[in-house]
């Protein structure tokens, strides 16, 4: 059996999920294989070869892939199926993109957030939100997979795998490229932080969030938000944490006004420390808190910074 991981990048630099990604393949076997598809990302594939318990990186550079759309990434990865008795990606926005029309093309059934995997044919996720755990097994010959990585540990770096060159081309034919509107930050990427500060409903407002960024700036964070926070309109949709928002995994999360719904803790629950701040002492997030705080965030933000 040999698993093939479909890697996360930017045409230069791989993502830390695709580590993570290696991780969770080795408990499924022990040929790992990793498709790196962009265009001009050779730099990439050589970062991709250096990841312990990697045996081989194929790499399909052409412009084609740079902007890894659903369409012909698809197409590529189920041409290069034949090969493998498991297809992972990472449960992100570009896995859960792609990976659908994946299982579709192979006809066999996805399995989505995996957050551990038992044996070849058995894994776990999370289904209503957290709420409960599915041990779910497959009988379909080919398993595709998206994987939680915020679930696994990331794999290092010393290893020499191959790279080869893979030349299969899938032009794109119904569809385009046309633009990408994106948000550019000084600040860590969210789901790559190691840090991060989100605030809730209980900012009160969008301006309120200023509080949160000189803690930020002087923890080197991230800034996240409630999906409530979104709602209201006080931050950009692509701050949330959450079930539906982004799910993270920090060395340190701290929770600022925010109440600890079921969505947002499935979206944080994982992370190693977590530190809640909330003037009701009842507000679910206690419960999962490793430190809390009972106190008006306003009185609590200010000294925090000063001490820090």
């Amino acid at each position: 059996m040999a698993v093939l991981i479909y890697a996360e990048h930017d045409n230069q630099h791989l993502k830390s999920e695709t580590h993570k990604l290696v991780t969770a393949a080795s408990k499924l076997a022990s040929d790992v294989h990793i498709l790196v598809a962009g265009s001009g990302c050779s730099e990439v594939a050589a970062q991709a070869a250096k990841i312990d318990g990697v045996s081989k990186v194929l790499l399909a550079d052409h412009a084609d892939y740079e902007h890894q759309l659903a369409e012909n990434i698809s197409a590529l990865v189920v041409e290069l199926a034949g090969d493998y008795s498991h297809i992972a990606a990472a449960a992100t926005t570009t896995g859960k993109n792609f990976m659908p029309r994946v299982a579709a093309l192979l006809d066999v059934a996805q399995i989505s957030d995996v957050i551990a995997v038992e044996s070849a044919d058995t894994f776990v996720r999370p289904i209503y939100a957290g709420n409960a755990i599915a041990t779910v097994q497959s009988s379909d010959t080919k398993k595709v997979i998206t994987v939680r990585a915020s679930a696994f540990d990331a794999a290092e770096e010393n290893g020499a795998a191959d790279v080869v060159n893979c030349d299969i081309t899938k032009p794109l034919e119904n569809s385009a490229f046309v633009s990408a509107e994106l948000t550019k930050s000084e600040r860590p990427e969210l789901t790559a932080a190691e840090v991060i500060i989100s605030g809730g409903r209980g900012m009160g407002n969008g301006e309120n969030f200023a509080l949160l960024e000189g803690i930020a700036d002087k923890l080197g964070a991230a800034i996240g938000a409630s999906r409530a926070a979104v709602d209201a309109g006080f931050v950009p949709n692509d701050m949330q944490v959450g079930q539906t928002g982004k799910i993270v995994a920090p060395q340190l999360y701290i929770a600022v006004g925010i109440s600890g719904a079921i969505q947002h803790l499935a979206g944080m629950k994982d992370s190693k420390i977590i530190v809640a701040i909330n003037k009701d002492e009842e507000a679910p997030i206690f419960q999962v808190a490793d430190y809390g705080l009972v106190g008006d965030l306003f009185d609590i933000l200010p000294q925090l910074e000063a001490a820090l």
